[in-house]
């Protein structure tokens, strides 16, 4: 019968022997990219070397990724205000979309996401279908506040209209 033992990763500052790695991408149970870890020399030379998944951390390499974290967060600041702002104009903005309805109001077909950020980017606004977030497909005539996720921490929300196909 043979056992299988579960390995653990070992990436203490006090191991041994230890060698300083700089992550290349996210590692499970080990770190995110751009982190700096210390682990056991095998583990490094047989695993995360190879697969790319890291490189040495000199002190050339360390500059470069405080340069580039540096850079990221400097634009993730313009992103962030750039969605603040996009957030209150289309707070203020309400779609009306025309469908195809029977006398009840129950539409034929559905409202998704990519009607309403098609429209949105028609008026102006660029929200993407992935900013757009509905409990479910809208399916009849109505009023509808639809909730926007146009970054990480902003928030917003647009009134979205469903009215019956105008017949001239």
């Amino acid at each position: 019968m043979v056992r299988q033992v579960q390995r653990k990763t070992v990436y203490s500052p006090r191991v041994k022997g230890a060698v300083e790695l700089l992550l290349a991408e996210d590692v499970a149970n080990l770190g995110k990219q751009g982190e700096i870890v210390r682990v056991k020399p095998g583990y490094a030379r047989n695993f995360l070397l190879p697969q790319g998944l890291a490189t040495v951390a000199t002190e050339e390499n360390k500059k470069a990724v405080e340069a580039h974290r540096a850079a990221l967060i400097e634009l993730d600041k313009k992103r962030k205000s750039n969605a603040k702002k996009l957030a209150d104009e289309v707070s203020k903005y309400s779609v009306t979309l025309e469908a195809n309805a029977n006398s009840e109001g129950h539409l034929y077909g559905s409202i998704l996401a990519g009607d309403i950020s098609k429209a949105l980017i028609e008026a102006g606004y660029n929200v993407q279908e992935k900013h757009i977030f509905l409990e479910g497909p809208l399916k009849e005539l109505g009023m509808y506040t639809i909730k926007l996720k146009l970054h990480e921490s902003v928030t917003s929300e647009v009134k979205v209209w469903i009215v019956p196909v105008s017949t001239k």
